[in-house]
């Protein structure tokens, strides 16, 4: 999508998170990639939400009637069922059955076919970006590194609009993925590497995609 139609694209997200119910309740609002560097067009849009945690749900009581009519355990544990009880069309679940907050959230807020992935942690953007990177650099899994070229939107209930003006203006300086990973502690060689494999995986990827994280 061409640089206005994506900043528009993630205004109208931010003013949905901030308007509606969601599955989950939701803390920050950040982009990252190619949005955050100015880039006209945009070949993908990153987002990054920061979300709670329902540690003993909101009306836990209820799962079973949710399981029973619509397949899917765990409403009102894991997901609201207030939000559930108005939006079951967007009920989605993992391979176990279990209702999948990501995954709910992803189906709220995006349509099928945008060029648009959703990140959804319970940590911060950038906590968790400096987890990715170790878990990455541990294992040799730099697929899963994550961008941390980001800007912070939206967080605890508050918009930021002084961000938003720099998005649009694309004033927003960055060095390169590798330069960035370099700054948080990869070495050269394996900044290049994980700069590699991510752009790899974006270029491997159609349509709405989401993937939901715990730390």
């Amino acid at each position: 999508m061409d640089r206005e139609a994506a900043v528009d694209r993630v205004d109208a997200l931010v003013e949905t998170v901030a308007g509606e119910e969601m599955p989950v309740p939701v803390r920050e609002i950040w982009v990252y990639g190619d949005v955050a560097l100015g880039l006209d067009p945009v070949e993908r849009l990153d987002v990054y939400l920061t979300k709670d945690i329902l540690m003993r749900g909101d009306d836990a009581d209820r799962a079973g009637e949710f399981e029973r009519e619509y397949g899917v355990k765990g409403v009102g544990r894991t997901v609201r069922a207030s939000w559930a009880d108005d939006h079951p069309e967007y009920l989605r679940a993992n391979d176990n059955g279990h209702v999948a907050p990501e995954r709910c959230l992803a189906a709220h807020l995006l349509d099928d076919d945008e060029p648009i992935h959703l990140e959804v942690c319970n940590a911060g953007f950038e906590d968790n970006v400096t987890q990715r990177l170790e878990g990455a650099r541990a294992t040799e899994t730099y697929e899963n590194v994550l961008d941390p070229r980001g800007v912070c939107l939206w967080a605890d209930g508050e918009r930021s609009d002084d961000a938003f003006q720099k998005l649009r203006d694309g004033e927003l300086v960055f060095p390169t993925l590798a330069g960035a990973l370099e700054m948080l502690g990869a070495d050269e060689e394996e900044a290049a590497v994980a700069a590699d494999a991510v752009e790899a995986r974006r270029e491997q990827s159609e349509g709405a995609t989401v993937r939901g994280d715990v730390v």
